[in-house]
């Protein structure tokens, strides 16, 4: 009994790791992509227990920044994980690519004017790209996770 709840705890500790590089990856795309853009960055705030958010003024390459975030939100996480060469990072890496494509499909639905993919379209981005982007993320990120997680449980398996 003891060993499970530890092993659901580092779970969850796993899971809170994993939202923290996955908002901050994300972020860091979209500033770092608005600066190569030549976007004068006015605020940013990567704190990760709320939203983070960044605003350039003026920002002449909207769809860059914008797509920054969610490219380089699943670059920086994979880059890593490849070069650190273990289970858990990859883990993380997937929970970028699932929760990326995630990200941008749940802010389709919303429609809310705040968040990446109603201001995608404004900007001029097409559907089209967008749901690509969303059906392949979410379909391998939610697949190699899932394994992940899999693993992560069956590796310390309670006999």
């Amino acid at each position: 009994m003891l060993d499970t709840t530890v092993r659901w705890l580092q779970f969850g500790l796993l899971l809170g790791v994993c939202w923290m590089v996955m908002t901050f990856t994300h972020e860091v795309g979209h500033i770092l992509a608005g600066w190569l853009g030549g976007g004068h960055l006015h605020s940013a705030d990567l704190l990760p227990w709320h939203l983070p958010q960044s605003r350039f003024e003026p920002d002449p390459h909207p769809l860059l920044t914008l797509w920054g975030g969610p490219v380089l939100g699943i670059a920086i996480p994979v880059v890593l994980a490849s070069l650190i060469r273990h289970p858990l990072a990859w883990t993380v890496a997937h929970f970028c690519i699932l929760s990326n494509g995630l990200y941008l499909a749940v802010a389709w639905y919303t429609g809310d004017n705040h968040l990446d993919t109603p201001r995608l379209f404004a900007a001029g981005g097409s559907p089209v790209v967008v749901a690509l982007y969303c059906t392949l993320t979410i379909t391998i990120g939610y697949l190699r996770f899932r394994k992940d997680c899999r693993s992560f449980f069956d590796s310390h398996a309670i006999h």
